[in-house]
């Protein structure tokens, strides 16, 4: 499988790419102190919203603080929201969806209802009241981003868990005497592994993008931290004297979730998986 998994990688110049930049985008975020020319809050009076140059790739925002030095710290921010709450919606998600799968009608029933409600409440008025009543921060915006978040994977796994159950082979692991413990380890997650890597790869990007939003409705990170939302938040009161406040940090914003959807795309190809499924 590694073998043709490389060779898969060779004909796939779009996966390439997507790796790369996502490999490049987390380098910088470990070795931000390193790589950024400025520190996070590090400020130049003579230099209040200069324009991109030498000094300042990106220019600098209303304080003189480095734009790129603040994306590179930004980028932290990101990355930590984009994995934690997918990681965890992922983790609950399997749970929920296994459990329902392999259960009578009666559990599968109640807790499709509750993955119903979870669906039903738009996302963003949802996160908004959690921050709201909790106070701006980043343990809230975990919370915001998990609450339902892992409902429709929950769905997706229960879907082919149920597949898999319904297979002449489980009937005979049945037959055996395997507890339903012993069916969800040796036989539902083996099979639903590639699923399981699909759906979290695009998960992380909706993180990603749902950590933007927040932070651009102001309910996001707060000083001392900082993160790409946030900037082009701020950014806006100055659009039309300084767009590279808002532009460049919301241009690395897309470039990082494209390319995480590229990346779950090429392996939901590679896997053989419908991607209208995984919707």
């Amino acid at each position: 499988m590694k073998k043709n998994f490389i060779n898969y990688i060779k004909n796939r110049p779009l996966l390439i790419i997507s790796l790369a930049i996502i490999v490049i985008y987390i380098l910088l975020a470990l070795f931000a102190p390193i790589i950024a020319p400025y520190t996070v809050e590090e400020t130049t009076y003579a230099d209040i919203l200069a324009a991109p140059s030498r000094t300042h790739l990106l220019g600098t925002d209303e304080l003189g603080r480095d734009v790129f030095s603040r994306i590179i710290y930004g980028l932290r921010m990101s990355l930590f929201i984009g994995f934690v709450p997918s990681t965890i919606n992922i983790i609950l998600g399997l749970i929920v969806g296994m459990i329902s799968g392999v259960s009578n009608k009666f559990i599968d029933n109640i807790l499709m209802r509750i993955v119903d409600i979870g669906l039903s409440y738009p996302f963003m008025i949802l996160a908004m009241a959690i921050v709201y009543n909790l106070g701006s921060g980043i343990l809230s915006m975990v919370l915001a981003l998990t609450i339902f978040g892992w409902a429709s994977d929950a769905r997706i796994i229960r879907a082919q868990t149920k597949q898999i159950m319904s297979l002449t082979y489980i009937d005979a692991a049945k037959a055996s005497g395997i507890n339903k413990f012993g069916l969800i380890f040796r036989h539902i997650l083996p099979n639903i592994k590639h699923t399981i890597l699909v759906l979290y790869t695009m998960g992380i990007p909706q993180s990603i993008l749902g950590e933007a939003g927040i932070s651009f409705l102001g309910f996001g990170a707060q000083a001392p931290f900082t993160s790409l939302g946030l900037m082009v938040s701020r950014g806006r009161t100055y659009l039309f004297d300084a767009p590279w406040l808002s532009i460049a940090p919301g241009i690395f914003i897309l470039i990082l979730s494209l390319s995480f959807n590229f990346l779950g795309d090429e392996l939901s190809d590679y896997f053989g998986l419908d991607r209208k499924e995984l919707k």
